[in-house]
């Protein structure tokens, strides 16, 4: 195995105890890629300007990239991820947008951002058919091989691990959680607790009156907010006035800009048909 890390500099407190004491109770030996703290913020900020709804597909991509490139220096065919049916299988598509499109982070940084794009690591179109059909490297969503209930495992981490507990989905990264929990529902409208929750009535792991009260609960408490924002406009160097600006700008497609969604798109087809036409009797 070979454990990596990949450091935006937005980890929450939790986040940081939470892989130390992994590493250190486990024995593992964790490599963690630290990016240029300037370069990746100056592409956050492009992305807040050029309006699009998936700000985070850098950080995917980033993330994506790494695991790949890594993968395929150390001949690993398997990636293990902790991406699952019983918790994430329902997305409404209008609601993102392909990480992996590389075309669409450099127009969008090409056309707001200032600082060369140097340490991010990337995949073009070609390098990800080259990692995924040529040399076979698979990601493994493991859980969807066990019985996965997510409180439970949560306690057993807690029990096992000493792992705190970072409050909501992805919340282990303080952009990630004001992005969900701020910026998507007050300029997009759009609340991704819905989707999750989704999931977890489909996989029998929640009742909907459960559901429908955890909605009802508000994404964000007003001190907490505050904090979060002080934070994010610190790290991003904007201006409470600037904030204001971006997100009273409209909303755009990530397509309003140069992209390459149809080329996976069709991948995607190609690959379904192929996956489809393999298990036909």
């Amino acid at each position: 195995h070979y454990p990596v890390h990949w450091d935006t500099g937005w980890n929450s407190p939790e986040a940081e105890h939470n892989i130390k004491a992994t590493a250190e109770r486990l024995g593992i030996h964790l490599d963690t890629y630290v990016i240029d703290p300037e370069e990746f913020i100056d592409l956050q900020r492009a992305y807040l300007r050029a309006s699009v709804g998936n700000i985070e597909a850098p950080t995917d991509h980033a993330i994506s990239s790494l695991m790949l490139r890594t993968a395929a220096e150390y001949d690993i065919r398997y990636i293990l991820t902790g991406s699952n049916i019983v918790t994430e299988s329902i997305m409404v598509r209008g609601w993102g947008h392909y990480n992996q499109d590389l075309k669409n982070i450099k127009a969008i940084h090409k056309r707001f951002g200032t600082i060369p794009l140097k340490t991010l690591p990337t995949s073009s179109l070609v390098d990800w058919v080259r990692y995924i059909y040529v040399l076979g490297i698979r990601w493994i969503p493991f859980l969807n091989y066990i019985d996965y209930d997510k409180e439970q495992y949560k306690k057993l981490l807690t029990t096992e691990l000493e792992w705190r507990d970072y409050g909501g989905k992805h919340y282990e990264s303080t952009w990630t959680k004001f992005f969900q929990a701020y910026i998507l529902p007050t300029k997009f409208g759009v609340d991704k607790r819905k989707s999750h929750l989704s999931s977890m009535i489909c996989s029998g792991k929640l009742d909907r009156d459960s559901a429908l009260a955890q909605l009802a609960k508000p994404l964000y408490e007003p001190e907490e907010f505050e904090r979060d924002l002080g934070i994010v406009l610190d790290k991003l160097q904007l201006s409470r006035e600037e904030f204001a600006g971006i997100m009273a700008q409209p909303p755009k497609k990530h397509t309003c800009y140069p992209s390459n969604a149809f080329a996976f798109e069709t991948l995607k087809s190609l690959a379904g048909r192929f996956r489809k036409k393999a298990i036909t009797p």
